[in-house]
């Protein structure tokens, strides 16, 4: 894990620090290939230049973002922004459901959109895998 993270877990209440590193140990396992860095002020893991996963304390929780997430099959994420991103909102490290968590994981290899050129298409996302809804 990045020591920028791990500054941005210090900076955590003791509440939130447990579910962000919940949720950073979970992705570090799942996903090994990914590069981690604080991208925006908050932790965002990459494969090849491409946002997967990261999260962010709000003022009243820790969101988990899935950049893809919309196009997964595994329920349980609520659909964010205007592209195909989708969240789950926690306040406490009980309730997340590290197997629900796993399978997201997952998907979230196998399941790309290809945010990294968004800019450079004009704002048009186009999928990074063929198995993409």
């Amino acid at each position: 894990m990045h020591a920028d993270t791990e500054q941005y877990h210090a900076a955590q209440s003791p509440e939130d620090r447990r579910i962000c590193t919940l949720l950073a140990d979970a992705i570090e396992c799942a996903l090994p290939e990914a590069e981690n860095k604080v991208w925006h002020a908050h932790p965002v893991w990459f494969i090849e230049g491409n946002p997967i996963v990261g999260y962010s304390k709000l003022k009243n929780c820790v969101r988990l973002l899935f950049w893809s997430g919309q196009s997964f099959a595994t329920p349980g994420l609520t659909p964010e922004g205007k592209f195909k991103a989708a969240e789950a909102r926690y306040t406490s490290a009980e309730q997340v459901d590290t197997a629900v968590l796993s399978r997201w994981l997952a998907e979230s290899r196998d399941l790309q959109w290809d945010y990294r050129n968004l800019v450079r298409r004009k704002g048009r996302l186009e999928p990074l895998t063929s198995n993409t809804r």
